[in-house]
């Protein structure tokens, strides 16, 4: 069996809040001991509410926030001991698509270059060869090639998100850090851009780690999923068997409010009691592809 693409291993990041002259600093426990491999080509799902600690988990994995320890092993290297130039290197294989298509692009920038600009910062290509490529990913991600000299207020919320997929791919990554790519958007324009990103996968061989609080998206789209709650990954493994089986009482709450399409058909909403475990039980294997907390 192939080695993962990627590997996390005890990942933790702590925050230092002051609290006051004569107060001692609150440590912010936001990812505490996460663990999780993806394999090559595959679509990993990372769910949970807001403050769960997903965000800064992809975030920590392309060192945007620097992990206060673990490891994260990218096709066996650990990224986290990179010198500066190295992990300059590295990013070139993996690559981050924000959440808000509207505070990620540069407003004073136009789109073209805002795509461009990896290529410049990696010293890729001629000036001819940047500006072809840069043509290219917009045609790839279903932009008119004619709007390169637009400013991102002149697009669409769905197309500045376009903008920002292009941007990603333009270095030719492996791994893409997907982080609630579609949340800012209109639902109907969600899913032409989940469909973009599905077809980039297979036409790229493309492997993501996608950040979701929509467990609807995740089931559809995901092949495995890891939910967090306050830090700690609770419940991991195979999608449709977690969704049709969960065994964490966070994951049984989640999956209870997700909205159905009949509106007649029997509910019970799942009212998640904190008391019930404890947060810091280590995972343990409950099924054949299937790890919970409990």
């Amino acid at each position: 069996m192939s080695a993962p693409l990627l590997e996390v291993r005890r990942l933790v990041k702590h925050f230092v809040r002051k609290q006051g002259l004569w107060s001692p600093p609150a440590v912010v426990k936001a990812v505490d001991d996460v663990s999780f491999a993806i394999d090559e080509g595959e679509m990993f799902g990372l769910v949970g509410e807001s403050g769960s600690g997903k965000s800064t988990t992809g975030r920590c994995i392309l060192r945007l926030i620097e992990p206060t320890s673990g490891e994260v092993l990218f096709r066996g290297e650990n990224v986290l001991a990179f010198p500066r130039g190295r992990m300059r290197q590295a990013r070139r294989d993996m690559q981050i698509v924000f959440q808000d298509p509207y505070s990620s692009l540069n407003p004073r920038m136009r789109a073209g270059d805002i795509v461009e600009e990896p290529l410049i910062i990696h010293k890729l290509g001629s000036n001819a060869d940047r500006r072809a490529r840069v043509a290219e990913l917009f045609e790839l991600v279903g932009l008119d090639p004619a709007h390169l000299a637009r400013y991102p207020h002149e697009f669409s919320g769905g197309q500045r998100q376009r903008i920002g997929i292009a941007r990603a791919l333009a270095l030719h990554p492996a791994l893409i850090v997907a982080d609630e790519p579609v949340s800012a958007l209109d639902v109907s324009i969600q899913a032409q851009v989940i469909r973009l990103m599905l077809d980039l996968k297979q036409r790229l061989k493309l492997t993501y780690l996608f950040i979701a609080h929509d467990l609807r998206l995740v089931e559809d789209i995901c092949s495995r999923v890891a939910v967090m709650y306050l830090g700690r990954i609770v419940e991991m493994g195979d999608t449709r068997v977690m969704f049709r089986s969960p065994w964490h009482p966070y994951t049984r709450a989640l999956l209870s409010a997700v909205p159905v399409l009949d509106p007649d058909a029997p509910r019970q909403r799942i009212a998640l009691d904190p008391t019930s475990f404890d947060p810091a039980t280590p995972l343990r294997q409950v099924d054949a592809s299937h790890w919970a907390a409990v």
